[in-house]
């Protein structure tokens, strides 16, 4: 179609997501992709009534500016991711955070909370631990938890590179893979089925919300109709970091008449 496409990045903060828009708009870009990490909801709209031109959010649910987003339901992956290990026998699930300055990593541990709720659990908060997305505080975060002496029979990580951390921490302390944790991250990186055991995780649908966030932004600069469906779903992808846990079948409580 005659367009060029510019690439700037937002680095690791919401003032520089903030500097690097600024730039793309000083340079009169005709329109503006934005996949934020750490700009929040109401940021991004004040940025969309800025700047009166063509921009699509990847990634949030915008309140105001509801046709100019991509989303998946990041509550409601995380909701399922756990109720599924529930559903496989497992009651004590620990969870490793994102960084919380995220809005992806609250609303995944949102998402987290709720399903053990749902499921007449409740939430231990020994069993939560922050991480910051490496696989680094991954490990990390295995190491608090074995500090703490709780018990649990499964893992979930805010993203897969936490979760090959932790998995590799607990490898190194003896504890098996999925024999006694299972493990489950988020984003199904391209590893995920390779490592030993094959990683579980949650799949977002990158390539679909790509593709509809750029038909979307050419629809706006062509004057076309936006979309007021742009809410994309996320499957859990079980491989071999998980395992029926020590309530199977008794999982199926009368407490959540919803898993019989």
């Amino acid at each position: 179609n005659g367009r060029q496409l510019i690439l700037v990045d937002g680095k690791n903060s919401a003032a520089e997501e903030r500097e690097a828009i600024d730039f793309l708009h000083d340079l009169r870009c005709d329109g503006i992709i934005i996949y934020p990490r750490f700009l929040t909801v109401d940021e991004m709209d004040v940025i969309i009534d800025k700047y009166k031109k063509p921009v699509m959010v990847v990634n949030r649910k915008l309140r105001k500016h509801q046709s100019h987003c991509i989303y998946c339901d990041h509550k409601g992956s995380s909701f399922q991711a756990t109720r599924t290990l529930i559903e496989r026998g497992h009651r004590d699930i620990a969870f490793i955070t994102g960084s919380m300055d995220s809005p992806t990593a609250t609303e995944r541990l949102s998402g987290y909370k709720d399903a053990l709720i749902f499921a007449g659990i409740g939430v231990k908060e020994d069993l939560i631990v922050a991480g910051k997305w490496s696989p680094a505080s991954g490990a990390a975060a295995v190491d608090t938890l074995l500090a703490r002496g709780v018990t649990f029979s499964a893992l979930i990580a805010s993203n897969d590179d936490m979760a090959i951390g932790a998995m590799k921490q607990l490898s190194h302390a003896a504890v098996a893979v999925p024999a006694k944790v299972s493990v489950i991250g988020f984003d199904n990186i391209p590893t995920a089925p390779f490592l030993i055991p094959a990683l579980s995780s949650v799949k977002d649908p990158v390539s679909d919300m790509v593709s509809e966030v750029i038909n979307q932004i050419i629809s706006m600069l062509d004057g076309g109709y936006l979309s007021q469906q742009n809410q994309f779903t996320s499957d859990v992808i079980l491989r071999e970091s998980v395992i029926d846990g020590p309530y199977y079948p008794t999982a199926l409580s009368d407490r959540d008449p919803a898993l019989k």
